[in-house]
């Protein structure tokens, strides 16, 4: 079957014409024939011409833009980034609290060491300890990169860089603007990367990666703009698409298009994914929608309270209270309703009232702003009602700590990789830190790899396999939907590979994946304008999240003790003995993932019972 639609000749790899007001890629000068491309100005028509790149970053995120920038800064290499959204509307943008950096602008007595050791321990000792150092050393020096670039953060008296406290950390070393770090961070690095002469072609998808085992020759993509296919070739490509926590849909604060693109595209390239079955649940996220209530509400001083009133953390973390680490205080949540001391919809409470006004509107404007659009509520007045919510994907694309992977030339960084850093539990603030440290690092080892190579001819059947793709979703017999298959994927995930987790509802949930993987063969797609078709991009990421679905509950239930966000109710104890190391999956003969394990690099910390 051909879909005219949906495809195009393998030659014709960019738009027919170009409207300057629509145009869909910016500050594109790179198009040119098979070979080295032509930078003579910019072309009205991309008809009938190959796209190439040096780097090729796909996601606009924190790491991708990051990485983009690092591979121009001395702009002999051609760059660009490839990405679904618009990059300002990427999931950074929703980060809120801070970036973790031992600078010791508020406590002088802080070191990267000790950052370095509340990782280990707020990784429950999986964070293989040699990147985890690498990554608390590299901090001051890249947010001061940062701040240097221009990203606005909060002083002190004295005109220093400003720093909260958050969960799990010994030390207040969050660097803050507000509840908006994440939004001025990628508004720094887009312009940043503009003013370098990196391209960005926005709201594009890609399929597949291109390569023949070895080696890196770019990847297909589908423009959501004009619905049609394209090669576009690279020396390198680096995978920054963000996590995968909307496989559990509706009880997360993740964006709808955080849906694993990048470790699904290198799983079915026969990459290793590793720690996939660690899915972090933020204590806070709005009753009804999820969206994320930062961890800085907490560092002002908020309250957790139950239905009695109860500052109820008292029973967990006794030390710590409120800022225990997630994984904790989201198992207290969970088992205070089930207790009995949740409200009607099982929500517990973030009490800011007795923070003030002036406090709430000077350092947490946004969450008050979200409380009152979602929930009808104003923190000024009433306490917070909230629930635990997917927030963070510790597992991702396997990575040394320049983000290098197996197959030559595809790199991978931030939440799309797991170098792994976060190991069973992320700290607040790390995540920020994750994208900033290694993206730079990413970008900087793929500008040294682009410099050294050639390119090289493209594989036979690249674009053809891309094609199939995009043709196999016409041809079900229109019986199942999008939106059935995804609402129940998130369903069976939620209830049976939540927070709380057991052997039976894990192989429940593996039979029921194997039926919602048979029922999206069957799916068609009923809208066939080539044109902006959200259908089309819809069924697109379903096929990623069932295919990380299934890697992240067979490690769940291969993974026979309790670690971090892992929480298995039938094996209640960490198994250091039996379970210090990684799980590492692969795509097996079969179809099916093919378990490993390795162990974890441990430098200076011995596993020890984990208190707050």
């Amino acid at each position: 079957m051909t879909s005219p639609s949906f495809a195009g000749d393998q030659d014709k790899v960019g738009e027919p014409q170009f409207d300057q007001k629509h145009n869909d890629i910016t500050n594109v000068s790179s198009v040119g024939g098979r070979g080295e491309p032509d930078r003579g100005e910019e072309p009205r028509s991309l008809s009938h011409a190959m796209l190439t790149y040096d780097i090729l970053i796909v996601g606009s995120g924190g790491a991708g833009l990051y990485a983009a920038l690092e591979s121009r800064l001395e702009e002999d290499l051609h760059v660009a980034v490839l990405t679904k959204v618009y990059p300002t509307r990427s999931h950074t943008g929703a980060a809120q609290g801070g970036v973790n950096a031992a600078l010791g602008n508020r406590d002088p007595t802080d070191t990267w060491e000790q950052h370095w050791f509340d990782t280990i321990k707020g990784s429950d000792y999986l964070a293989d300890q040699d990147a985890a150092e690498l990554m608390c050393r590299e901090a001051p020096e890249v947010v001061r990169e940062l701040e240097h670039w221009g990203a606005p953060f909060y002083r002190t008296e004295d005109g220093r860089i400003a720093q909260r406290p958050f969960g799990g950390a010994s030390k207040p070393r969050a660097c803050y603007a507000a509840d908006k770090v994440g939004h001025i961070m990628l508004h720094t690095l887009y312009e940043q990367g503009l003013r370098h002469g990196v391209d960005y072609f926005n709201e594009w998808v890609t399929l597949n990666l291109i390569h023949d085992g070895q080696r890196c020759m770019g990847v297909t993509a589908y423009s959501i703009r004009t619905g049609r296919l394209h090669t576009i070739q690279a020396k390198a490509v680096i995978l920054a698409t963000g996590g995968h926590g909307r496989i559990y849909w509706r009880r997360t604060s993740n964006a709808y298009g955080n849906t694993g693109d990048g470790s699904a595209i290198a799983y079915r390239a026969g990459l290793p994914l590793k720690d996939m079955e660690f899915v972090q649940f933020h204590p806070t996220g709005l009753r009804r929608s999820g969206i994320l209530v930062t961890e800085g509400a907490r560092g002002e001083g908020g309250h957790l309270l139950n239905v009695l009133g109860e500052r109820f953390m008292a029973r967990y973390a006794p030390d710590k209270m409120e800022l225990g680490p997630r994984d904790l205080v989201a198992r207290a949540i969970e088992t205070e309703v089930r207790e009995g001391h949740g409200g009607p919809d099982d929500e517990l409470f973030l009490d800011l009232t007795h923070l003030g006004k002036d406090q709430i509107i000077e350092r947490l404007p946004q969450i008050r702003q979200l409380c009152i659009n979602f929930e009808g509520v104003d923190p000024v007045e009433e306490p917070i009602p909230i629930k635990p919510t997917v927030h963070y994907s510790m597992g991702g694309v396997h990575t040394d700590i320049n983000g290098c992977t197996p197959i030559e030339g595809v790199y991978a960084a931030g939440e799309t990789a797991c170098v792994s850093v976060h190991g069973a539990n992320r700290l607040g603030g790390n995540s920020l830190l994750d994208i900033l440290v290694f993206g730079r690092r990413a970008g900087r080892h793929a500008v040294g790899y682009a410099r050294r190579i050639k390119l090289g001819p493209m594989p036979q059947g690249a674009y053809d396999e891309a094609e199939r793709c995009l043709e196999e979703l016409m041809e079900g017999d229109g019986k199942e939907t999008v939106a059935g298959i995804r609402s129940d994927l998130g369903q069976i995930m939620a209830t049976k590979a939540g927070i709380y987790r057991h052997a039976a509802g894990l192989e429940e949930a593996l039979g029921d994946l194997e039926h919602l993987k048979d029922r999206y063969r069957r799916m068609t797609i009923k809208d066939r304008s080539p044109v902006f078709n959200t259908e089309m991009l819809a069924a697109l990421e379903l096929r990623n999240m069932l295919t990380l679905a299934e890697v992240l509950t067979l490690g769940a239930l291969a993974r026979t003790e309790s670690r971090g966000a892992h929480f298995r109710e039938d094996f209640p104890q960490r198994d250091d003995e039996g379970w210090l190391k990684h799980t590492v999956a692969r795509l097996g003969s079969d179809g099916r993932p093919a378990l490993s394990f390795t162990p974890v690099a441990v430098s200076r910390f011995a596993p020890e019972a984990r208190t707050y």
